[in-house]
């Protein structure tokens, strides 16, 4: 156990996290310069193309020291984005040490601080890394100030190093033999081994990725999972060099895989303790944080043949990404689905596209929404997350809706231009800071439903992406919230009602009601498209119908006869909006999601 050093890579966003890994990899000599191609970790292709990591992944370094000492290094690769916090978080529980890595031209940014208080929180050995010094613009005396004042870390020991150009890797992988502590456990003591991920294999079934803490598990072991009670015969063992290396065992302080043919997915829990059947440990291991979803949305499959197999990709898909939660649900215009809730819009995107492409789904969903709470007349209090749900007005004594304390970090250039953003947002009580020269801090109280839809999309725009934004949710404010019911030819679709707050319900109406004019095709009757809260219309779009000239045949003649035409075909026309029912397309639901400039 003393040549095993757990660690893993932590930073904001887009400051080289995945680009390191790659360069330790190659050191390493894990993969040939041939076979070798960029974010070698990133095995979904939608992190290749997005240029992200969603997954955290793991992986085996032989490392020979400068002493000529051989040890093991398990890095584990985290995502930076504030939505897979949660992947961050069990990352850490399986190590003993992070690199926090800093980019040497931006410096300390939002993430990077919410990340270090994660790993103070696992009471983790934490190097800082400066990373990028190849760059122009890199300020290395700066971001060490930076370093001290904001993290409060000692910069001097602070590795400089460039993991596009491989400057400085050595180094990073001294520091890890020097000052990660080796994992602490007893290879004799009752097995008890953490699960941290998790995915589903067509051949060989549920395979499990884990942390051993103490003893050790062979092929051939009957293992149970604590929380259900489970048993299952371990068939291999082994750890993660790229590809599943199979191995005679693994004992403590190893993180590896287990297969052991655990065909129903419903059986492993992320953050479940295994331990052996036969000598079976004394307690489970604390596991991982329930996260609380923010975000709410429904997902119904296109055709309602489907749902089956929609229940069985959710099932599998919620292995891989344990933040996943939803409960069934059904809509009158949509049928049978799924109410999901999600820890930030990138998150819903990253499940629907990976549900699309990964399980072949095809799926639609609602408009996303956070969850509300509602105070009655007799004093109970009643929380809502789907505008179907929302109570009777005449019951509804006041209403209250999440707000979040936002922090933004950005270059003071642009404090106007957030300062606006964050104003039509109706947020409040700003408080402004000045880390280090030239950037601000801008703390902003704001309703969590304003954040949840294209904020931070909007934030990098105005700021030409220097933005960084971070928030935790504070409390629940009362509000002054309606329900905003969309009618397409005087029928009401639920599939496309919101909570809305009063002062935004007109500008919200009007733009629907335009979105989905320019995606309902026309029709042989006119129909209108209303917004309304309860009896009271708000805005409206027509769809004008076909019209096809009856008085073509009358030329000339008396004007009487051609008005006689128009209002026989009129009286036609108003038949068929009676017995008519609009046909709307699958891609207006979508089309509601986007914003005017999208």
């Amino acid at each position: 156990m003393q040549q095993i050093r757990n660690f893993s890579i932590i930073a904001h966003i887009d400051h080289g996290k995945s680009t390191l890994a790659d360069r330790l990899i190659q050191h390493a000599g894990l993969v040939s310069d041939r076979q070798f191609r960029d974010q070698i970790l990133d095995n979904m292709d939608i992190e290749r193309e997005r240029g992200i990591t969603i997954k955290s992944q793991t992986v085996m370094l032989p490392y020979k020291s400068r002493a000529g000492e051989m040890f093991d290094l398990n890095l584990i690769d985290t995502p930076g984005h504030v939505d897979f916090s949660y992947e961050v978080s069990r990352a850490l529980a399986s190590c003993e040490g992070v690199l926090l890595l800093v980019d040497a031209s931006q410096g300390v940014q939002a993430q990077t601080v919410a990340n270090l208080y994660a790993a103070m929180e696992h009471d983790l050995a934490i190097i800082p890394v400066i990373n990028k010094i190849d760059l122009p613009s890199a300020d290395v005396d700066a971001v060490k100030e930076q370093i001290e004042h904001d993290l409060a870390l000692d910069a001097d020991h602070a590795i400089l190093c460039s993991a596009k150009e491989g400057i400085g890797i050595e180094d990073v992988l001294e520091a890890i033999v020097a000052q990660v502590p080796p994992p602490s456990g007893d290879a004799g003591k009752a097995l008890s081994a953490l699960i941290f991920d998790a995915h589903y294999d067509p051949f060989r079934g549920t395979i499990v990725s884990c942390r051993v803490f103490d003893g050790t598990i062979r092929p051939g072991d009957t293992i149970r999972l604590m929380s259900s009670g489970a048993t299952h015969r371990v068939e291999e063992v082994g750890v993660f060099r790229l590809t599943r290396e199979p191995h005679q065992k693994l004992s403590a302080g190893a993180v590896g895989y287990v297969i052991a043919g655990i065909k129903t997915v419903s059986d492993v829990r992320i953050g479940d303790t295994i331990t052996l059947d036969s000598n079976p440990a004394a307690s489970p291991l604390p596991g991982f944080k329930d996260i609380k979803p923010v975000v709410f949305s429904s997902l119904y499959p296109i055709s309602s043949d489907d749902y089956p197999s929609l229940l069985d990709s959710l099932e599998k898909y919620k292995l891989n990404d344990a933040a996943l939660v939803y409960q069934k649900d059904s809509s009158a215009a949509l049928g049978q689905g799924f109410r999901c809730g999600f820890l930030g819009l990138l998150h819903l995107e990253i499940v629907q596209e990976r549900l699309e492409r990964e399980f072949d789904q095809s799926i639609i969903m609602t408009v996303p929404s956070v969850q509300y709470q509602f105070t009655l007349l007799d004093d109970t209090t009643v929380t809502v997350e789907n505008p179907q749900y929302y109570p009777d007005p005449a019951l509804i004594k006041s209403s209250a809706e999440p707000f979040i304390r936002a922090s933004i970090i950005i270059p003071e250039r642009y404090i106007g231009a957030v300062m606006k953003l964050c104003l039509e947002r109706r947020g409040a009580n700003p408080r402004t800071t000045y880390p280090t020269p030239g950037r601000i801090e801008l703390v902003f109280d704001m309703p969590l439903a304003e954040v949840v839809f294209d904020f931070y999309d909007r934030l990098k725009t105005v700021t030409q992406g220097y933005g960084s934004f971070d928030y935790e949710i504070i409390e629940y404010r009362v509000s002054d919230l309606v329900k905003l019911d969309i009618l397409v030819n005087s029928e009401r679709v639920d599939a496309l009602s919101l909570i809305v707050h009063r002062d935004r319900a007109r500008a919200w109406g009007v733009q629907v009601c335009d979105r989905l004019k320019e995606e309902i095709p026309r029709h042989n009757f006119k129909i209108a498209i209303q917004g309304a809260i309860g009896g009271k219309i708000i805005s409206r779009s027509t769809i004008s119908p076909f019209r096809k000239d009856v008085t073509a045949k009358c030329y000339g003649g008396d004007i009487t006869r051609k008005r006689k035409l128009l209002e026989k075909q009129k009286k036609g026309k108003k038949r068929m909006k009676m017995v008519g029912s609009v046909m709307i397309p699958q891609s207006a639901f979508v089309s509601v999601l986007k914003t005017k400039d999208e």
